[in-house]
């Protein structure tokens, strides 16, 4: 059943239950009604403010892996190297975060602390592997080939 007709069918069979399903939806702020995040004043605003930079520090972090991964072609044990290293350092940085907001686990403030941890950490991975990028000629410490 489409999202749309399950929606219709609580609607026409259990109004209630689709009142109380659908409405506290329709109240959670998303991060276009807190645009302005530089004075969110409430703790959901606030968490609807931070859920967008760890997507964006993903998206940079994507964007500089592939980089390193072109850099890649051709060495086939250092790609598959670079993909379960990328993978072990997603499980520790989501396993990081979750013991470093162990504190404020079901609390209103979590996510916004989860959030501000993702966020730092995939920054440094990204600018990790932005190092990379710039490897010198006979720099053994450097897992990438030059340019």
């Amino acid at each position: 059943m489409r999202a749309g007709g399950m929606l219709a069918f609580f609607a026409r069979c259990a109004p209630a239950l689709a009142a109380a399903v659908v409405a506290p939806w329709l109240m959670v702020p998303s991060v276009a009604h807190a645009a302005d995040c530089a004075n969110a004043a409430t703790q959901m605003a606030m968490n609807a403010c931070a859920a967008g930079d760890p997507r964006a520090a993903d998206a940079r972090l994507n964007a500089t892996f592939n980089e390193v991964a072109g850099r890649l072609r051709g060495q086939e044990d250092a790609g598959h190297r670079l993909v379960a290293a990328e993978r072990a350092w997603v499980r520790f940085r989501d396993a990081e975060c979750a013991f470093d907001t162990n504190q404020v686990s079901g609390g209103s403030i979590a996510p916004m602390m989860l959030a501000e941890c993702q966020t730092a950490l995939t920054n440094a991975r990204e600018q990790r592997l932005r190092a990379y990028l710039d490897c010198r000629e006979g720099d053994l410490a450097c897992p990438l080939p030059p340019k």
